[in-house]
């Protein structure tokens, strides 16, 4: 795999604990959306530690674009992330990834799982092949919804959002499990996208399988 030294451009606060990361683009380093890569800070302390992180810009972005969920409370990478400034390195790999667009469908994402789909929903504006496409979105609080303005401006009443911890107008509460699910989709016939924590994903490909979903159709890191 080759290795990438990229400067940091710009740092921006999302939400109370997610930033966005642009970083400069090496020559003719091509991804997918849906695609992820290994990141790791270029010092000799840190360089071994790499965590895989989704690219959520467009492909023919002259920067490339991580939107990354940043634990202080974990001595991990994200902490340190967290330290940077612009000018500071990274050092990247080649990109990967299980999650791309195989037609419309549901999308399925829990908080920082929302990731691989930025990218994906971009790049269906950018070709005008939003319409069709349905995102059900998993949060503990309002606070926690990333990007909340750029979806809705997406995709409408076609982006419908859940709260675990907090009831509010607008926004349903509770979890995305069955009932949710049979409420707000006709159509199991169709592609589905996950991408969420572990037990997420473990629950719903269950409910998924009992809604008569195909394993081909569903769409999901391994």
């Amino acid at each position: 795999m080759t290795d990438y030294t990229v400067k940091i451009i710009g740092i921006e606060k999302l939400t109370h604990d997610v930033k966005r990361f642009r970083v400069d683009r090496p020559d003719e380093y091509e991804f997918r959306p849906g695609q992820a890569t290994g990141v790791a800070i270029n010092t000799p302390e840190l360089r071994k530690i790499r965590r895989s992180f989704t690219f959520t810009g467009l492909g023919d972005d002259p920067f490339l674009e991580f939107t990354i969920k940043i634990y202080p409370e974990h001595n991990g990478l994200t902490k340190e992330l967290n330290r940077l400034v612009p000018g500071n390195e990274l050092v990247i790999g080649s990109p990967w990834g299980a999650i791309a667009y195989k037609g419309k469908g549901v999308f399925i994402a829990g908080g920082a799982g929302i990731t691989p789909f930025i990218a994906i929903f971009r790049d269906l504006k950018a070709r005008g092949e939003l319409q069709g496409n349905l995102l059900l979105f998993a949060n503990k609080t309002r606070a926690d919804i990333i990007l909340e303005q750029e979806f809705r401006g997406m995709l409408g009443e076609a982006f419908i959002n859940i709260l675990s911890e907090e009831k509010a107008d607008g926004y349903h509460n509770g979890f995305i499990d069955e009932e949710f699910i049979r409420a707000h989709v006709s159509n199991f016939s169709q592609n589905f996208y996950l991408c969420g924590p572990p037990p997420m994903m473990q629950s719903l490909t269950g409910v998924l399988s009992r809604l008569g979903v195909d394993r081909k159709a569903v769409t999901m890191d391994l």
